[in-house]
């Protein structure tokens, strides 16, 4: 009995600091890249480095750290890490096979941080969805929707289809139509919609904007009316200048029709 204590004894005393140390190894370890991913960032961000990549390479180097700290942590507690990477390797086909989709992604990020079709808070529209860029990782990129929703879009589905940045240029038309009665003069309606274009400041003389009749539709005319403005103010210059039309064609007399059919009943 006193030598199974003693055996017991002394292989809780063997494996017991090597538990205690592999856990060490690892809580500090997973402190030390989470220092050096902050410290990555923070030098990154001072040598004014595109945002995009700051992200990406934080990210990547953290996950390398990472895996250095559990293999060392293994190998304290006797797992043979050489032949633990060996195994490694050769599994890493099957996992290669069975993470395509994982895979694609990754590559589909490196691919953003070399060609950048966006950056870090520009508006974009790709992946089936619509949002600001917030983060760029490894595999997914994290969009905020215009109704404040985090939506986390994966980097292959991003890269795999067409993307629309509406922040890349500093200039935006915003295009709107007003619709007017046949009975309307249209060199009248055409005078209004230029004294509106002009009375705002926010759009700009070069380029000119496109005011033109567009469709002669059957309850109406059509104006296309298309200012340019800066991108920060698409929205405002949308919005107000659709409430402005209204306004002034009522108080200038012009009607704006809605759909009608006239019939017509034979005896």
């Amino acid at each position: 009995m006193e030598d199974i204590a003693g055996k017991l004894q002394g292989w809780v005393a063997l494996y017991g600091l090597k538990a205690i140390a592999a856990v060490l190894i690892f809580v500090i370890g997973r402190f030390a890249a989470t220092s050096a991913r902050t410290l990555v960032k923070r030098m990154l961000t001072k040598s004014r480095v595109d945002a995009i990549l700051v992200s990406f390479v934080t990210n990547v180097s953290y996950v390398t750290l990472m895996l250095f700290v559990i293999i060392a942590a293994l190998g304290q507690l006797g797992v043979q890490t050489a032949s633990f990477v060996a195994v490694l390797g050769s599994a890493g086909l099957a996992v290669g096979l069975a993470l395509q989709g994982s895979l694609a992604n990754f590559a589909s990020g490196v691919l953003m941080v070399i060609f950048k079709p966006f950056n870090i808070g520009d508006y974009i529209e790709a992946g089936g969805t619509a949002g600001v860029v917030e983060e760029i990782g490894i595999f997914t990129i994290d969009l905020r929707s215009p109704d404040n929703k985090k939506v986390i879009v994966p980097n292959g589905k991003v890269m795999g289809d067409k993307i629309i940045n509406y922040s890349a240029k500093e200039r935006r038309r915003v295009d709107m139509i007003a619709s007017v009665s046949y009975s309307d003069s249209l060199d009248k309606v055409r005078k209004v919609l230029e004294a509106i274009l002009s009375e705002d400041e926010r759009i700009l003389k070069d380029p000119a904007p496109t005011i033109g009749v567009v469709e002669l539709a059957d309850s109406c005319v059509k104006f296309v009316v298309r200012p340019w403005v800066k991108t920060s103010d698409y929205w405002s210059v949308f919005y107000a200048t659709q409430e402005k039309i209204k306004k002034r064609f009522d108080a200038e007399g012009i009607t704006i029709p809605f759909p009608q059919q006239d019939v017509h009943l034979k005896q």
